[in-house]
């Protein structure tokens, strides 16, 4: 099936480009279909197309599953059943611009979170990255202006993607006590299989409240868009490519996602981006670069 697409750095521009679309998708129908059923739809799509390639190493793996349930059942909450959750609610009150450009922080927050959980030591220049970065996402929360915080007059859509960039960036430290020698489609499918069950009485209460999706040709097309191209084929070409190129290498790609985002923002939401955007999206790559460039010297020591 994916055989045309082989070379692992296209395999990795086509997933940033998936997962950019995922938030511009989600910011365009969200009047159509709110956030607790986009995110549970989602996932049901991914997971039946995940199922045929996971389920025949599910007899020889189970063990393993077995006794990494704890760590499945946490990753499986957080990765699955939480971070595109809390971004689809961020995107029902800010912009997908600012969405994309919040989520970039991800790398960053992965490092801090290294240094406190993992005890992974960081130098003076990576402090002075993550500062920096923080400083291009307060820039962008607060739209250029400081007087926007001390007035606690935030968008809240901007803090919920920041808790969405929080629990993705969990979700990526938990990664280091998943449970070892099980296929990656057998472990989408058991983190995926746990988001559902924690979204399902959530769907349900959404549902209560009378938040139903408005059935017609753009929403359906939307859920299917972010079930079959983010949720499923991003994963699939992202861990092929991470098997080619290496971890590190392709992390560095999800910096593509405030280029693409913020274009396919502009071309299908009319979203103008603004000078603190650019101002903020400087100081949270200069913040990336400073971090990330210290790691292969950590690496030797």
């Amino acid at each position: 099936m994916f055989s045309r697409f082989k070379h692992p750095y296209l395999l990795l521009i086509l997933t940033t480009l998936f997962w950019s679309g995922n938030m511009v998708i989600g910011r365009a129908i969200r009047g159509d279909v709110p956030p607790l059923s986009l995110a549970f739809w989602r996932w049901t799509i991914a997971l039946a197309f995940t199922l045929p390639l996971a389920l025949p190493h599910l007899r020889s793996q189970w063990p393993q599953l077995k006794r990494g349930w704890k760590a499945i059942l946490v990753l499986g909450l957080l990765g699955v059943g939480s971070y595109n959750t809390l971004a689809y609610i961020a995107l029902q009150y800010t912009t997908a611009t600012n969405a994309v450009l919040l989520n970039s922080f991800i790398p960053v927050v992965t490092i801090a979170l290294s240094w406190a959980f993992l005890k992974k030591q960081l130098h003076g220049v990576e402090w002075f990255g993550v500062l920096l970065s923080l400083s291009g996402v307060v820039t962008i929360v607060s739209h250029g202006h400081l007087a926007t915080l001390t007035g606690l007059s935030l968008n809240i859509g901007d803090l919920w993607m920041l808790v969405a960039v929080l629990t993705w960036a969990l979700y990526t430290i938990g990664l280091h006590w998943r449970p070892s020698g099980v296929h990656p489609m057998l472990m989408l499918a058991a983190f995926t299989v746990v988001g559902l069950l924690a979204l399902a009485p959530a769907y349900a209460w959404e549902m209560i409240q009378g938040r139903t999706i408005k059935l017609n040709a753009g929403s359906l097309a939307g859920i299917a868009y972010t079930g079959l191209f983010p949720g499923f084929l991003g994963y699939v070409f992202y861990n092929r490519a991470v098997g080619e190129v290496g971890a590190s290498k392709a992390s560095l790609f999800i910096h593509l996602m405030p280029v693409f985002g913020t274009i396919l923002s502009a071309v299908f939401l009319n979203e103008i981006p603004q000078t603190y955007h650019y101002v903020g999206i400087v100081l949270i790559f200069s913040g990336i670069y400073l971090t990330t460039a210290a790691l292969p010297q950590l690496k030797r020591q």
